[in-house]
Formats: C-alpha cells, sequence, structure tokens
C-alpha cells in the first residue's frame, strides 16, 4: 500500500498574506490540491496533510479534495524531519511505501511519483532530484554511481559540495518502518537547528541501507514561495494547458488569451475563440465553439454547441448537442436540451429547457424569491417571446408559446399560446402635451439659476 504525506504548515511569510501559503490558488485551485492530484493516481490507501499556520483552513480544504484525508497539526515549525514525524501515529497501522510531498510544490507528476515507487526495488530510499541550472541555495546530492551517498543543505556545504548543481526536490520515497526508525535518529545539529529530513539518506548509508535518485525536470520541482513564484507558476501552467490542448486537436484562436483551469476537458475540434475563461468543473465536447469573451464554470457543453460571444455559463449548467447560448445570456444551474436555443441576453436559473425549444431575447427565469430558489420547466419545441417572465415554480409544456413582455405565473399546458400583459391605451396627444410641459418646467428651472 502506498501512503502520502504532504506538508502543509508553512507559514508563508513571504506571501504577505494571512490566507495559509497552499491554499493559494493556481489554475483555479489551492497549492495543496495540486498536490493531492500529483499523489491521486497512485491509489494512496493512506493520505495524511501536516497543518500548522491556518490548519482550520487547510484541513477544510483537504477534506474538500478528499474526507478521508487524516490532518495532523504541527505546533512547532521545526523543520521537515519533525513534521513528517507528526504523521507517524496516524500511519502507524500501515504498511507499504510513504511518499512525502509538499503543498507548495504543484507540478510534481504522477509519472515521477510511478518512477520513484518502482525504484524503491532497488533501492531502500530514495529521492527526486533534478539538475538545476542555477542551483542556488538548494540541497545538494552528493552521489557515487547511481548510490546516493548522502543529501547536503547549503548553509552546511563545502564549496565542492555547492559547486554540485545535481539538487534535492525535497520528496522521498521510504517503506514506513525505514522512514520513521530514520527520522528517529536525526538530530537538529546544524546551521539552522532544525531536524532535516534529508539526514535520513546519510543515516540510511551509514546502516547499510541503499539509496538512490530519480531525476524529473527542474519545472516539476518548481515551489511556491512568493506571489511573484505564484504568477510565474500560473503563466507556466498556462502556458502548458494551452500546448496541450492544441496537441489533443483544439483550436484555439488566440492561444495566449485563453485562461484554463487546472481540470479543463476540451474535446476534440472545439474552437475556443479570444479571451475566454474557464473556471474549474468545464467539459466542453468536440465540435463545440466557444466563442471570446465568454466565461465557464462548472459547466458541461455538448457536441457542436456554440457558447457567445459575451456569454456566461455558471455551475450546473449542462448545454446539449447543438445548444445555442448567444451573447450576454447567463445559464446557472440549468439544462438546455438538443438544439435548445438562448440567443440574446437572457437569464435562465434553476430551469429544465426541452429540446429545440427557442428562448426569446430578454427572457428572465425568476427563479428567487429572496429566501428559496423555485424551478421553471419548459418543454420541447416551446418559443418563448421576446422579455418574458417566468415566476418560478412554473411549467410551459411542449410545443406552446409565450407572446412578448408576458409575466408568467400559471403553469402553460402542451401547444397553448400564453398571454399576459396589460393591455395597451394610445392616449392621442399626451406625449406632445407632456414633452411641452417638462420643457417649460426645464426652463423655468434654468431661469431661476
Amino acid at each position: 500500500m502506498i501512503s502520502l504525506v504532504v506538508l502543509a504548515a508553512g507559514m508563508g511569510t513571504r506571501m504577505n498574506s494571512e490566507l495559509p501559503k497552499v491554499l493559494h490558488r493556481l489554475a483555479g485551485a489551492p497549492l495543496l490540491h495540486h498536490a493531492l492530484k500529483s499523489g491521486a493516481p497512485l491509489s494512496p490507501g493512506r493520505t495524511v496533510v501536516v497543518a500548522g499556520h491556518g490548519a482550520d483552513l487547510v484541513a477544510k480544504a483537504a477534506r474538500d479534495w478528499d474526507d478521508t484525508i487524516e490532518v495532523v497539526l504541527q505546533t512547532e515549525q521545526l523543520g521537515t524531519g519533525h513534521a513528517v514525524d507528526q504523521a507517524r501515529a496516524a500511519l502507524a497501522d500501515t504498511t507499504g511505501d510513504v511518499i512525502v510531498l509538499y503543498g507548495d510544490t504543484p507540478f510534481i507528476r504522477p509519472e515521477t511519483l510511478e518512477t520513484m515507487i518502482a525504484a524503491r526495488t532497488r533501492a531502500d530510499v530514495v529521492v527526486l532530484g533534478f539538475s538545476a541550472a542555477n542551483p542556488g541555495r538548494y540541497g545538494r546530492l552528493v552521489t557515487a554511481g547511481e548510490t546516493l551517498e548522502r543529501i547536503v543543505e547549503y548553509k552546511d556545504a563545502s564549496p565542492e559540495e555547492r559547486a554540485i548543481t545535481l539538487c534535492n526536490s525535497g520528496v522521498i520515497c521510504a517503506d514506513r518502518a525505514v522512514l520513521y526508525d530514520l527520522i528517529s535518529a536525526i538530530t537538529n545539529q546544524n546551521a539552522s537547528g532544525e531536524y532535516y529530513l534529508t539526514d535520513m539518506v546519510g543515516l540510511a548509508r551509514a546502516r547499510g541501507l541503499s539509496a538512490t535518485a530519480v531525476t524529473c525536470d527542474e519545472a516539476e520541482t518548481l515551489g511556491i514561495n512568493s506571489r511573484a513564484e505564484l504568477a510565474q507558476a500560473e503563466a507556466a501552467f498556462q502556458a502548458r494547458a494551452r500546448s496541450e490542448a492544441q496537441d489533443n486537436g483544439v483550436t484555439l484562436v488566440a492561444p495566449d488569451t485563453v485562461h484554463f483551469a487546472h481540470d479543463t476537458l476540451l474535446g476534440r475540434d472545439a474552437v475556443i475563440e479570444q479571451f475566454v475563461v474557464f473556471g474549474p468543473g468545464v467539459s466542453v465536447e468536440s465540435g463545440a465553439m466557444i466563442r471570446a469573451f465568454s466565461h465557464l464554470e462548472g459547466c458541461h457543453v455538448g457536441q457542436g454547441a456554440v457558447v457567445g460571444p459575451y456569454a456566461r455559463l455558471r455551475p450546473g449548467a449542462e448545454l446539449g448537442d447543438d445548444a445555442h447560448v448567444g451573447n450576454f445570456v447567463e445559464i446557472k444551474n440549468a439544462i438546455l436540451g438538443t438544439g435548445a436555443k438562448a440567443n440574446h441576453l437572457t437569464y435562465i436559473g434553476d430551469a429544465d429547457i426541452g429540446e429545440k425549444t427557442n428562448i426569446g431575447a430578454g427572457t428572465i427565469t425568476c427563479n428567487y424569491d429572496g429566501v428559496m430558489k423555485h424551478r421553471t420547466t419548459i418543454g420541447a419545441r416551446v418559443f418563448i417571446g421576446s422579455n418574458t417572465m417566468l415566476v418560478a415554480p412554473v411549467s410551459v409544456g411542449n410545443d406552446a408559446m409565450t407572446g412578448s413582455g408576458a409575466v408568467i405565473t400559471k403553469n402553460v399546458p402542451d401547444g397553448a399560446l400564453a398571454l399576459a400583459r396589460a393591455p395597451q391605451e394610445n392616449k392621442l396627444g399626451a406625449a406632445t402635451r407632456l414633452l411641452e410641459m417638462l420643457k417649460a418646467k426645464k426652463a423655468k428651472l434654468t431661469k431661476g439659476t
């Protein structure tokens, strides 16, 4: 069984924020979720998040991802070895390997973790390393062939060791019993006075245990410590997401203007125009078109559907195949059937719209009474006249119609025409008289000043 320990206790002082660092968002999701997502394909039997600053918020975010996650508290920030040790009791009844991840390192690929697990068949301790273009203050991996001898933190490294470019990511994999046996032997006799998790490699080698390093691209190991680094990570994520979408057969008319979420799913031959924003939870099927300046979140768009320009799809919006949602239309918690259309200046909330129904410009489903939400049901092949108000709960039957400007408060049977507006009265000459009166009033007021 694989277990995950995700370190998420740091304050992130360089963020200059009340919010815990791991809860700052990247591509619409907390950094913590990205770390958890990296490990999810391994099907971990146990996941433990080590929280500290803002522990309640971190715990809620962790359980929003998976309510089986156990959260433990690191009350004192005494180093990474001390942090992992806080998960000891939570993993006491488990067997198998433990992988230590970091809540502020969002780009570790599942394939990289799988490589580490494979390497565990050859070594007792496996460390993830990378060749750094600028090693800076990273810990260095001291190797002899495939053997990892030790990890040296920058503060404790000699000039010769600082010249090494193979650096430590912090990600470690070891058998649970071995991991915690070695952690028990870690001391804080170093320049920082902290319990370094990295010391377990040297301790392992001293006990005759084997250690090795698996390498990955440096970009995977990017840690987020400041808002500038968060912005850099966002840019890196977006560039990668756009490239992957294009490789998968999606047309991006102006790629640099399209913003993806961490879980955006786009089908082949979808066309995405300029300045489209995808929030979390969006899936778009093949052949659909998302036109310029549209915003989508928590919704599904069927094959061949057209959205926008300037449309907003909110959570719960479900567009059937070949549905059309046009300019300045907002859809929330509503289903539009196959071929249904709402092309202009319309709000549809908490509604079910049947196939091939046409929603006229200015239509509103009046779904909120000030306390509760109510649902509107519109059948198939219905024509809703422009500027219709549908006061929910209300239904309109198949093949029915509503007149323009109607306020629909009662159910409309199949095939019926619903008219609900005050009769028009023309008062001859009244407009001319009113206009003259208003002009005279204005002139009087102007003269008085």
